[in-house]
């Protein structure tokens, strides 16, 4: 016989034998009851991680039209099951650790935030830790920081001229983490070590690329210099402890918080710990606040109309308490505070958020449709996405503070999780507060102080950011003026 010929009835007799065993699968093997929600098609084996690393948000947008609101994309050897509006994600914010949990699909932050904190603990030491936060970020402590927010906001703006140009971007990023240095890590840093600081930190911030998420510890030069830069902020750090505790000296900041909290057991922090925690909560507000005050000057620029009306908010202000910003002013700005929400509901900066399924589940859609999530899956939503669901905001690619008006409320109408800049449930951010306080502190100064045009086009989303924010920059002509009441 022919070799050719040999060889061709060879592979077709495996492809019959292959076709006929798994026939014979199909017909001895029990059916699965489970109703699988339906998976993105893409290529064998990558399945459709090319099309999300292309942009998870681009993905979404083409799959939710075609598949609901539940479907799952296979990744190499992940499976993520995406749930889409509040029918289907109460579980996902809700459901306890032991059966949706974050550590596994965080993990790539343990580097940058160091051993023995947040995601390197198990739940019950992450409880105690988030705990820690919990009462930094008090009524009566965020008070205290507000002073702080506000007398920086001062002295930041009282360097600008009469008149002048600027890129509002850089200008508010810079601000924020003065504001931050200040607040979070102390009069130490602020005053003697911020620049040190701030270049130690721009390094852990380049060490968390893309390829991190897979690979946190590849030695590549970006994470030699994430962890030279975390080594020596460990040192600083243990530097300026060890010289509070020996001058018993007391300061109204987190650093100190953190220096003061104890676990139940009645143990104190660790220097390691502190050092960790106050990494953790600089990066989990940093670049949300800055990108968030960036887009909410950007929309109140192009909108003239939400202009007028936080304007006439702060001359109310003004005639009710004078010059006062304190802590009780800023909570009474609730026009501003709807500028600032509606912005961050058009730009999230975390377009994901992700939990791994220790434990089979089911949900069920709007039009009723029921799906079982298997144990294994990384299941997730996106605020990117949901946060703009024509069933729940009228016109919801449209900037419209009022859309959270009382008699309005649009992200209520639906019920919980309508809304999910901030997360949501057991894992809701637990820096709303300080995020709001921290905005409305710089922008009723911008108000109050400065006429502004924006003179750059409107800004465009960076989507390529790990932290998705504003792409390039964003020029702004100011004038100084005093606010006429």
């Amino acid at each position: 016989m022919d070799p050719d010929n040999k060889l061709l009835n060879v592979g077709v007799l495996i492809v019959a034998t292959l076709i006929v065993a798994k026939l014979i699968s199909a017909l001895i093997m029990p059916r699965s009851s489970k109703r699988l929600p339906p998976v993105i098609s893409g290529w064998p084996v990558i399945g459709g991680l090319i099309r999300f690393l292309k942009g998870p948000i681009f993905m979404l947008r083409e799959e939710y039209p075609k598949l609901g609101s539940v479907f799952t994309v296979n990744l190499a050897h992940w499976k993520i099951t995406f749930l889409i509006g509040p029918e289907v994600s109460a579980h996902f914010f809700k459901a306890p650790e032991v059966d949706l949990s974050q550590q596994e699909v965080y993990q790539f932050n343990v580097p940058t935030f160091g051993p023995g904190v947040v995601f390197d603990v198990d739940y019950s030491i992450r409880q105690e830790q988030f705990r820690f936060f919990t009462e930094a970020l008090r009524v009566n402590k965020l008070k205290g920081y507000v002073d702080q927010m506000v007398m920086e906001a001062e002295d930041y703006f009282s360097k600008w001229g009469d008149s002048g140009e600027v890129d509002l971007k850089y200008e508010l990023e810079h601000l924020i983490i003065l504001t931050a240095s200040r607040c979070l890590l102390g009069s130490e840093v602020r005053d003697k070590l911020f620049d040190d600081v701030s270049a130690l930190f721009h390094d852990l911030d380049n060490g968390m690329l893309p390829i991190s998420l897979l690979f946190p510890y590849l030695p590549i030069p970006a994470h030699r210099r994430r962890d030279r830069a975390r080594k020596k902020l460990s040192q600083i750090f243990a530097n300026i402890i060890a010289s509070r505790k020996s001058a018993n000296k007391a300061e109204n900041d987190m650093l100190q918080s953190f220096i003061e909290s104890k676990y139940k057991d009645g143990r104190p922090t660790t220097e390691a710990e502190v050092t960790g925690l106050l990494i953790a909560a600089l990066f989990g507000g940093q670049h949300t606040s800055s990108i968030t005050s960036t887009w909410t000057g950007a929309y109140l620029l192009r909108f003239k109309q939400y202009m007028i009306t936080v304007l006439e908010e702060q001359k109310d202000l003004l005639r009710k308490h004078g010059n006062k910003v304190d802590h009780d002013v800023l909570s009474e700005m609730d026009v501003l505070h709807r500028c600032i929400k509606e912005a961050l509901r058009l730009h999230p900066p975390l377009i994901m958020l992700m939990r791994y399924s220790h434990s089979d589940f089911s949900v069920t859609t709007r039009d009723g449709k029921q799906y079982d999530i298997p144990k294994g899956h990384i299941v997730a939503t996106s605020p990117a996405f949901a946060n703009r669901l024509p069933h729940i905001y009228t016109e919801p690619d449209r900037y419209d503070p009022d859309r959270f008006a009382a008699g309005r409320e649009e992200d209520k109408a639906t019920g919980a999780f309508s809304y999910i800049s901030f997360g949501g449930g057991r894992h809701g951010c637990l820096g709303e507060p300080f995020a709001y306080l921290q905005i409305k502190a710089i922008w009723s100064h911008l108000l109050r102080n400065f006429e502004l045009e924006l003179i750059s086009p409107f800004p465009e989303i960076d989507w390529n950011a790990m932290v998705v924010g504003v792409k390039g920059k964003v020029m702004v002509r100011y004038k100084r003026r005093q606010l006429v009441v």
